[in-house]
């Protein structure tokens, strides 16, 4: 059993430009030494510009895949991105509940990059109240950091982000991981909060880009080094590194944002062995 690569089973929806969801989630945990299994939520139409449309797979379907896969092998981690709507939530809820021992990074994903909804309110409750309850960690930027810990008496553009880390981690998770890409601040800060406040807090210099898939990529990024075996505090910065290093060295194929190069350091070593010979 040592020598297999830890296994990371992961929930997302597909993206056919390759530059965020599955697709993203698969390159990530290849790239950082894991084997990925791929849960399908969703088939959308979207390239690096934005989404046009989802479509939902069934429920059941989804929890199938889940269960068929988790008989057969070994999962190190759980990685959840983005969900078609509360019926999915609560079977993947179910599903995770029966592993409570595995570690479980979700990723909210609310909006696509250039702001489309992606979900409605009624799955952003569902989350609060059936996945962020059973999670290891939990990335929002803060942008879905304020939508998720608003509550009916105030706006979400409102809220302190501490406060929100507070709530989340108050409802039943362990860890959130707040990102600062849209914070108007020179350098990008992300905020690692536990039970008793700040774990660790990271700055990280402000790339030029518009990136498309970077909140999947870090957020496969902590699964990975979960997988691998890190303590949390770790697996956060080694996971950020790697995806600063991905955004650095992205990029764009389309007429859209940049996807992340998430094999840069095959590449690096390619110029090596060129520049060597």
């Amino acid at each position: 059993m040592s020598d297999l690569p830890p296994i990371v089973l992961v929930f997302a929806a597909t993206d056919p430009s390759g530059g965020a969801g599955l697709q993203a989630d698969i390159m990530t945990l290849s790239s950082m030494g894991c084997h990925p299994l791929s849960v399908v939520t969703a088939v959308t139409i979207q390239d690096t510009m934005g989404v046009d449309d989802i479509s939902p797979i069934d429920a059941e379907w989804v929890a199938d895949q889940a269960r068929c896969v988790l008989e057969d092998m070994p999962v190190a981690a759980f990685k959840i991105g983005l969900v078609g709507n509360v019926e999915q939530i609560a079977a993947i809820a179910e599903v995770v509940s029966d592993y409570p021992e595995v570690p479980l990074v979700l990723d909210p994903v609310l909006a696509s990059g250039r702001g489309d909804e992606l979900v409605s309110e009624e799955v952003v409750n569902a989350l609060r109240e059936l996945l962020i309850p059973q999670a290891t960690i939990v990335t929002p930027n803060s942008l879905e950091a304020r939508r998720l810990a608003a509550d009916d008496s105030e706006e979400a553009s409102g809220t302190d982000l501490a406060e929100c880390a507070r709530r989340m981690i108050a409802s039943g998770c362990e860890y959130v991981l707040i990102t600062g890409t849209h914070e108007n601040t020179p350098e990008v800060v992300n905020t690692l909060y536990g039970e008793n406040g700040v774990v660790r807090s990271d700055s990280w210099q402000r790339l030029s880009g518009s990136y498309h898939g970077s909140g999947c990529t870090l957020a496969s990024a902590i699964a990975a080094t979960l997988a691998n075996g890190l303590e949390i505090s770790d697996a956060v910065k080694d996971a950020q590194e790697y995806t600063w290093q991905t955004l650095k060295t992205a990029f764009r194929p389309g007429m859209g944002q940049h996807i992340p190069d998430r094999l840069f350091w095959a590449r690096e070593e390619e110029r090596a062995d060129e520049g060597g010979g």
